[in-house]
C-alpha cells in the first residue's frame, strides 16, 4: 500500500503499472479467499481502495488537472 503522498507523486505511467499490479493482486486475493487460504480478508478492502485512488489519479491526468 502506498501512502497518499506517494500516490500524489506518481507519474501517469507509474500509476498505470501500479493499477495493473493491484488488479492482479485483487484477483489473487479473491482466489485465496475462495480457497480459504487468505489470512487477512481486510487486504481485499485495502487493495480495492488503492485501485480506486489510482483510477482517480489517472482520470485527473486525463482531464488535465495534473
Amino acid at each position: 500500500m502506498l501512502s497518499k503522498t506517494e500516490l500524489k507523486e506518481l507519474t501517469q505511467e507509474e500509476a498505470v503499472i501500479k493499477l495493473r499490479d493491484n488488479e492482479e493482486a485483487l484477483m489473487n486475493l479473491r482466489f485465496q479467499l475462495t480457497l480459504q487460504q487468505l489470512d487477512n480478508p481486510l487486504q481485499i478492502k485495502k487493495v480495492k481502495k488503492e485501485i480506486a485512488q489510482l483510477k482517480t489519479i489517472l482520470r485527473e491526468y486525463e482531464l488535465g488537472k495534473r
